[in-house]
């Protein structure tokens, strides 16, 4: 069975959310909503969509997502029971109305060779009230190929778009850091767990762009910044390994260049990154990465 966790907080598009549920041509799931002592409550709400899929709603009686929006998600994903995978939606999210049906259709094609299922995307940009083309991806993919893709903006990633299996998020968790900036994306790489990613193109999950998301708002952008600047720090000690050699050094620059958007690098991340173009045996760009190091110090 599949559990549809929404960690909600706002309710301007939750009736959008709600309706993309109640729609399912295929009702084989359960909704858990865990509020984020809201200040919009949406009880009254959700009392409309009784009888028409089954959930549960649960009030936080202390706002975390403030303070850390994995721990949001985490407590979350306590409340649900027995279910064997799981797809956290955002409350201003939905899905098409084959998306549950379609992830039972495929089950026993993916079941036991993928840990991480996705779908189709549209981006819904709420300020030009306009929906993107379709976002579609390889039916089968390594997780360091798409994560290679997704850095070098060849597509896009977003958490409401993915169902994953129960035990390897047991198994590894949300990396904590600010506002969820790039957990996801790190969670691609970890939950995958050295199986590729399976996708289903037929089904699609509309993705909402606003100024009342994360991703909308232009605010606390060096804090951002400095979320990203971890997650390839994190990428390159702990997982450098599952890239190929091209994907590395990739990898290595986009970190170098996330830091510079803001700051010069210090020495320790100078020598960092040097140790890790010396590992990578790659003549041309070690000698092109000294060249940056000595412009970087005479500057």
């Amino acid at each position: 069975m599949l559990a549809i966790v929404i960690p909600y907080f706002k309710i301007t598009f939750f009736k959008e959310t709600l309706d993309s549920l109640a729609n399912q041509t295929d009702k084989r799931f359960n909704v858990y909503i865990g509020d984020d002592a809201s200040l919009e409550d949406p009880t009254e709400l959700l009392e409309k969509y009784k009888g028409q899929f089954n959930f549960e709603y649960h009030r936080f009686e202390s706002n975390l997502g403030s303070i850390s929006l994995v721990k949001q998600w985490e407590r979350c994903i306590e409340l649900f029971k027995d279910e064997e995978w799981i797809m956290i939606l955002g409350d201003d999210d939905k899905l098409g109305e084959n998306v549950v049906e379609l992830f039972y259709k495929n089950f026993n094609i993916f079941n036991k060779k993928s840990y991480l299922i996705r779908f189709a995307t549209k981006v819904i940009f709420q300020k030009s009230n306009t929906i993107s083309n379709i976002f579609k991806h390889p039916i089968w993919e390594k997780e360091s190929t798409f994560f290679s893709r997704l850095i070098k903006s060849q597509t896009r990633s977003s958490l409401s778009e993915y169902i994953f299996y129960k035990l390897v998020y047991k198994k590894y968790g949300f990396k904590d850091y600010y506002l969820g900036w790039g957990s996801d994306c790190n969670a691609c790489l970890d939950f995958s767990d050295g199986k590729k990613i399976f996708t289903i193109n037929d089904a699609i999950v509309y993705f909402r762009i606003s100024d009342k998301n994360i991703s909308g708002n232009k605010k606390d952008l060096l804090l951002k910044n400095n979320a990203s600047i971890q997650l390839f720090k994190d990428i390159i000690i702990n997982k450098l390994h599952l890239f190929n050699k091209i994907e590395k050094l990739e990898i290595l620059m986009i970190y170098e260049v996330t830091i510079k958007k803001y700051r010069k690098l210090s020495l320790k991340e100078w020598f960092f990154l040097f140790k890790k173009y010396i590992l990578i045996l790659n003549f041309i760009s070690i000698i092109k990465f000294i060249r940056r190091f000595f412009i970087s110090v005479i500057s």
